[in-house]
């Protein structure tokens, strides 16, 4: 695309139009704009557009935000991109020759988006294919300084600053290193530079008293400076720094202790001078971390100067950055060497009473959100991503102090416990917040054990203050009162789940089951949070602690009482508690009085969730709770399948029918089970779906892949005849080709294959065998990944256990002379050992110990060494420890928060299939390798014996004996 008039007014028309309200002239304008970005130089021609000054503001945003997507998705596609029309080379040189220019000079709208675009480029190139960057930023840097141009200082800070994030959090590598090093040796000294000259200017601007204006860029400007210093400190200490210390530290110390009167007289000037002292601390938190001898002399400098600053930090939240990360850096401190700075008389109370106690009682902020917004105040208090706030900062302070002075700790905040709980019982509707500050002091402050659930405390007996401080607020017949202490009380049940006996647990599950009624978001969210996390709870040896039958006495009331919480006022669609529903009912005795309901409310539930699929997390629960409702219902009273069907298949209907795509995979998994559960003959209905199931476009999406491989094996299995009709298994091995030829399908292909060879005469099958083959063959030469030759390998194993090894043999050389030979030499025995999963070991393991005793191409005289090295292979595979053999699957696996629909495919655990074993009859694999050499042997006495002391290695060979000795066989 040329940059001409003609193209300018074509561009600016349509990134008009891409702000239309109008939905039609705005998707013309974006399919244009797509059309469009497929030319050579289109990055080039909108970047030159965004620099016209003629051009309307407006227009130039929308153009910055589309060549910085534009860069995002063709400078650096990755693999899995199937867009071919990457930026060129010539074209990208241009680009950067303009863009540091064009950002610094632009509107401060533009200049985010085009500095976004930069570190794109520069993630991908900088520094080693854009060396002329770096060069050029520290001579605008000197220029703008020498002028005093603080808006262009800051926009040239605020891209390295972005650009040199890379070195945060990285694996230390060698490339890694280097480009750190080319940075260091030219931007170190230039960023000195830079922060001692402001930092002059701020002290005689503050002096003089300034006004904010000339103060807040010079602000802004050290603050960057600061977060520079942070990414090129981070994977080590440079020498310049080492060297430098004293100059970049004396004035980091001034900014915590000096007040900045025309800035903190307002809460925007006070918000800038706070950032600047937070990336501070951020930096001292750095060096006591990492750097701890060689920061050392300036330590109790620093400690007393955040100690006193925390002292003047009022608790409004817009300070809530600054108390963080100033509270993290003394709690660095005390788990240091140098804790002894906490060893003073008094330091600890002191600590208690001034930082700790006021951080962690309730704000007017936190019972806003815990009004206003009850998702943030959970994900924030009970799902741990608090440790950015204050109350659970402090905590960690306490914890940290505790490392080396836990008794004094320990005694200290139960002391105030008990002190905070006095408090409350003088005054319980006055003085409710002394309790809650109470209860979350015992759960913060609890000791989680490594690799489990469980918690352990030293601040009190969990019993006892369960029974006295957490049971009154359980009792209370006021669900709705004092919101907040339940909603602590209930977090406690939760956290210290493990710790109440069963019989004390269970007395209370009916105010659990009453708490779901609360108006209370929080409140009935924590009480089926509660309940989910009980009936999860296992004593010794894996036993679940609470069963089906402590379960059914509460069931109807429970369901009940869930259901109704999902109509409160913002909890339609609150993931708590539809995870809460999946969980009962994957533990009670699902009864058809049960059933009826609650496939009702389910349906009517995931029919409102079609109409806009905004909640993953909460509708995987909808379809994991349909799903163990099938399973658990169905399985107990087959004439529940009709009931279900009815139910069920107008919503899949719905689904399938108006595109809601996002479900997709779910329907196809449900349906798939709903397959299973039937007995031949299945309906009409299925029929159809299976009709729809080979139609190539519901092929194309990659998420949607595997439940449609799930589904298609469910036929497959339960009406193979119907596969042998019109054509149909020309369709099925037509997509399994394409699913075996892809990369990141291949697999599910493969399950596609195993499926026909299990559910198929070998007569249906035969005449199409010359295509399966060459299908699988032409891919093995394109590409030999692992995962693809070890599916090859169960292939052809489960084809030789179900129709022969000599089949199997003439069947591939069918295509090509010997190729048989050729693939077992290649790929069968060296890549035999690597194959995982029980049943998938023991095929393999039988497979194989059948060639060795059965096939001429391994019996022969001349492949003797081929029978060596396959037999080595097989001992390997068996031998190996057991659970390096098993691929285990958590037991329910938490669907994470950001789980998306667009992303990857999710599966449903509660609707997977059953692994059939095709070896029924074949108890042990090792058994049947040493038997079957037994009797191989016996026909040829001495000769096994000779080549097993050649090919095996001292381990196999041991191996062989020992099992040889269990099983009471001999190779003779």
């Amino acid at each position: 695309m040329e940059w001409n008039a003609e193209n300018l007014q074509f561009l600016s028309q349509c990134f008009l139009h891409t702000l239309s309200p109008a939905p039609e002239p705005r998707r013309r304008a974006e399919a244009s704009l797509s059309e469009a970005s497929q030319q050579a130089n289109y990055g080039l021609a909108v970047l030159h557009l965004v620099a016209e000054p003629t051009v309307d503001d407006q227009i130039r945003q929308a153009a910055s935000v589309n060549f910085k997507n534009h860069l995002k998705a063709r400078w650096a596609p990755d693999s899995s991109s199937d867009d071919e029309h990457t930026i060129t080379e010539a074209e990208k040189e241009q680009i950067k020759a303009l863009i540091v220019s064009l950002m610094l000079s632009a509107a401060p709208k533009i200049q985010g988006q085009l500095s976004e675009a930069l570190v794109l480029i520069g993630k991908h190139d900088f520094p080693k294919r854009w060396p002329a960057l770096l060069p050029e930023l520290i001579s605008r840097l000197q220029n703008a300084s020498s002028a005093g141009d603080y808006a262009a200082i800051n926009g040239i800070l605020g891209t390295a600053n972005s650009i040199f994030k890379k070195f945060r959090y990285q694996y230390k590598t060698n490339d890694l290193l280097l480009d750190l090093k080319y940075c260091l040796d030219h931007f170190a000294a230039p960023l000195l530079e830079i922060f001692i000259k402001t930092a002059n200017m701020i002290e005689s601007t503050n002096s003089s008293g300034g006004s904010a204006v000339v103060l807040k860029p010079l602000f802004e400007s050290q603050r960057l400076c600061c977060r520079i210093f942070y990414s090129l400190n981070f994977q080590d200490l440079p020498e310049f720094f080492e060297d430098h210390m004293n100059e970049w530290m004396t004035e980091m110390q001034k900014y915590l202790t000096t007040n900045y009167p025309a800035l903190e007289s307002s809460a925007d000037g006070l918000a800038v001078v706070d950032e600047l002292r937070a990336a501070v601390c951020e930096n001292i938190n750095l060096y006591m971390e990492q750097n701890e001898e060689e920061f050392q002399n300036f330590l109790n400098g620093f400690a007393l100067s955040v100690w006193n600053l925390l002292s003047n930090v009022s608790q409004v939240s817009s300070r809530d950055h600054l108390a963080v990360t100033a509270i993290k850096f003394l709690t660095t401190v005390s788990t240091s060497v140098h804790h002894n700075l906490f060893a003073g008389e008094g330091v600890i109370p002191q600590i208690c009473q001034g930082i700790v106690i006021p951080n962690v009682r309730l704000r007017d902020e936190d019972e806003e959100l815990f009004e206003m917004n009850y998702i943030e105040f959970i994900r924030r208090d009970m799902e741990g991503s608090d440790l950015d706030t204050r109350r659970r900062i402090a905590c960690e302070l306490l914890k940290g102090i505790a490392t080396n002075y836990k008794p004094q700790v320990t005694n200290l905040v139960s002391v105030q416990i008990q002190n905070l709980l006095s408090s409350f019982a003088a005054n319980p509707v006055g003085n409710w917040k002394d309790k809650d500050c109470a209860i979350y002091l015992v759960v913060s402050l609890a000791i989680k054990k490594a690799g489990g659930t469980s918690v352990s405390t030293d601040l009190v007996d969990v019993q006892n203050f369960f029974l006295t401080v957490i049971v009154p607020e359980l009792q209370s017949q006021d669900v709705n009162g004092f919101p907040m202490l339940k909603a602590g009380a209930l977090k406690f049940f939760t956290m210290f789940r493990n710790h109440i006996p069963k019989p004390m647990a269970l007395q209370f599950f009916p105010d659990l089951i009453r708490f779901l009624r609360a108006e209370s978001n929080v409140v009935h969210s924590y009480a089926a949070s509660c309940i989910e996390k009980l009936l999860l709870v296992k004593d010794e040896g894996g036993r679940a602690r609470y069963t089906s039958a402590d379960v059914s006495p509460v069931l109807p009331q429970l369901m009940t009482n869930l259901f109704e919480a999902l109509k409160v006022p913002e909890s339609e669609e609150n993931q708590y508690v539809m995870k809460c529903i999946m969980r009962v009912l994957g533990v009670a005795d699902i009864s058809r009085e049960i059933a009826d309901p609650c496939i009702t409310g389910l349906i009517l539930i995931l029919n409102k969730a079609c109409e806009n699929p905004k909640n993953p997390v909460f509708n995987h629960y909808i379809f994991e709770s349909l799903a163990v409702l099938l399973k658990r219902a169905c399985g107990k009273d087959a004439s529940l399948i009709s009931i279900f069907e009815r139910s069920l298949f107008p919503s899949l209907q719905k689904i399938l029918g108006e595109d809601v795509t996002e479900f997709f995979p779910y329907a196809f998994q449900l349906l798939a089970q709903l397959v299973e559960l039937n007995r031949p003959p299945i309906s009409s209905a299925y029929i159809q779906i299976f009709e729809i199931l080979l139609t190539p476009d519901l092929w194309r999406k990659a998420s949607n892949v595997p439940a449609l491989v799930r589904l298609l094996q469910a036929f497959l299995h339960k009406v193979p005849h119907e596969l042998n009709q019109e054509g149909r298994l020309t369709q099925v091995l037509g997509i399994s080709y394409k699913l075996v030829s892809a990369r990141n399908t291949d697999e599910q292909g493969f399950y596609v294959l195993n499926t026909i060879i299990e559910s198929l005469d070998y007569s249906v099958i035969a005449p199409y065998f010359g295509q399966i083959w060459s299908a699988l063959f032409t891919v093995l030469q394109g590409k030999q990944t692992g995962r693809f030759i070890k599916s090859l390998l169960i292939y052809m194993s489960l084809f030789l256990v179900k129709h022969g090894s000599k089949n199997l043999a003439d069947t591939m050389n069918a295509i090509q002379a010997n190729i048989f030979q050729v693939i077992l030499v290649q790929f069968w025995i060296s890549n035999l050992k690597l194959i995982t999963g029980v049943i998938e070991t023991k095929l393999t393991a039988v497979a194989s110990t059948r060639l060795l005793c059965e096939s001429p191409a391994l019996l022969d005289a001349a492949a003797v060494e081929h029978w060596g090295k396959m037999l080595d292979s097989i001992v390997t595979l068996l031998s190996r420890p057991e659970q390096d053999r098993i691929e285990e699957e958590p037991e329910m696996p938490d669907i994470a928060e950001n789980v998306g629909y667009s992303a990857t495919f999710v599966r449903l655990h509660n609707a997977g299939k059953t692994e059939d074993d095709p070896l029924k009859d074949i108890r042990d694999p090792k058994e049947f390798l040493v038997t079957s050499l037994a009797r191989l042997s016996a026909l040829s006495p001495g000769r096994y014996p000779q080549i097993i002391n050649q090919y095996l290695d001292q381990t196999n060979q041991a191996e062989l004996l020992r099992l040889c000795s269990s099983y009471n066989c001999a190779i003779v």
